[in-house]
């Protein structure tokens, strides 16, 4: 069953309302910001759950973000005490700042956007803890209010941008107030409140490698070729064949690997089956299918300890390809969201601090020892910097001749100074 004719099924559900737990037998649009609904089956909605490549190409992705420390600065320095420094080092009893990257990550990768909400207990101003929703849960007023083929354009999307939130906690819709939450989205075409599932582009491939995946673990149960085959011209009864295996096991041992004995009789032969190119096709696709996930998230495959030269994907070697890694998937995304927090946190209660990644510590965008001291050497040389410079840059401290710049003996004045 194809993924088109879930989409016409849709059509004919158009007046349909989502249901506030994600699930797809009512629907209220062909596209919906649940695109879990895509997959034609409910087995298949979530893949980070199915396909092993989703899985671990969000992992990468989620603990590598979450090393990145997020710091407070104000005029250029650190800040290292008061409540807002408290906020994002604990941002509530239950949760570290490692795992509040991480989750915000995982569900940004996940469902194309992720919430913080500022807890039970806020009642304004700045505060004091922050709480990662489940974006599957939560409803918009407009979507709830208005059909969805009316969110679109600039007019619907100020009409119905959403003055409140409802979470769906079992049999109970808690409201939450637009100015209680931080909503991390990624651009999405079809609905302009809501982010877009990362995956959605990827349901054909999804759905191929589920159905591959079925028909090789069918092929290997099914193609159990026996270890040895014992023949005879003769007749044999059942209890004669099963007597013969026992003498050939109790005179030379056991088969290894879980495998049988096949006692074959009057004339009976054994031919063992090759696979068939239909067959080769399907590892082929899975194959296709796993560069492709990971070339969606942005992870060259040395990244995700795949070793394949023949590939076009792959670098050189695999600290170019960590380095690549971080400087054009991950820090774009650790951009993004400074931007967000800047515009729907630090803007909006008019602080004048601001949050940063540190990657100073991320040793793929480091340079080697070796090459970090030649290129401080020649700067060195070439009156760029002074001693003092990179020892202060190295965190070490500073000489008492330091601030001298020695120039070379080899360097010759070109006006005919110094002659």
């Amino acid at each position: 069953m194809s993924i088109f004719p879930l989409f016409r099924r849709h059509e004919k559900t158009a007046d349909n309302r989502p249901n506030m737990d994600g699930s797809a037998d009512k629907i209220n649009s062909p596209i919906s910001d649940n695109f879990s609904i895509l997959y034609n089956e409910p087995l298949h909605g979530d893949s980070y759950l199915l396909n092993a490549w989703v899985n671990i190409a969000i992992n990468i992705l989620i603990r590598n973000i979450a090393r990145a420390d997020f710091v407070i600065t104000k005029g250029g320095n650190d800040v290292k005490t008061g409540s807002l420094y408290t906020l994002f080092r604990r941002p509530n009893p239950a949760l570290s700042r490692y795992d509040l990257w991480k989750e915000t990550a995982a569900w940004w990768h996940l469902e194309g956007e992720a919430f913080w909400w500022f807890g039970p207990d806020y009642a304004g101003g700045l505060p004091t803890e922050l709480y990662v929703l489940n974006p599957r849960k939560l409803r918009h007023e407009g979507e709830m209010c208005f059909p969805m083929e009316s969110l679109g354009g600039l007019e619907d999307s100020i009409k119905n941008f959403p003055r409140r939130w409802f979470y769906s906690a079992g049999a109970e819709l808690i409201p939450i107030l637009q100015d209680e939450i931080i909503h991390f989205k990624d651009w999405n075409p079809w609905n302009p409140v809501r982010g877009v599932n990362p995956l959605v582009s990827l349901a054909l491939e999804l759905d191929q490698d589920f159905y591959a995946n079925k028909a090789n673990s069918q092929l290997l149960k099914n193609n159990a070729i026996p270890h040895g085959i014992l023949k005879t011209e003769q007749t044999l009864r059942p209890e004669e064949a099963d007597q013969l295996e026992r003498r050939w096991e109790s005179k030379y041992g056991a088969v290894k690997a879980g495998r049988k004995i096949a006692v074959l009789g009057k004339g009976t032969s054994f031919e063992a089956l090759s696979f068939t190119p239909e067959v080769v096709k399907l590892f082929e696709l899975k194959r296709w299918n796993l560069y492709t996930i990971l070339a969606k998230f942005g992870i060259p495959p040395r990244v995700a300890n795949i070793n394949d030269k023949s590939t076009s994907l792959s670098g050189k070697d695999t600290g170019e390809q960590h380095s690549s890694f971080w400087k054009f998937t991950l820090i774009p995304i650790l951009k993004q969201f400074e931007q967000i927090l800047e515009s729907q946190f630090f803007m909006r209660f008019g602080l004048r601090e601001s949050g940063v990644f540190d990657l100073r510590d991320i040793p793929e965008l480091q340079d080697s020892e070796d090459a970090q001291s030649k290129r401080d050497i020649a700067e060195i040389n070439a009156g760029l910097k002074t001693i003092n410079d990179v020892l202060k840059e190295r965190g070490k401290e500073p000489k008492p001749w330091g601030d001298i710049w020695y120039r070379p003996k080899n360097t010759i004045s070109t006006s005919g100074e110094g002659q």
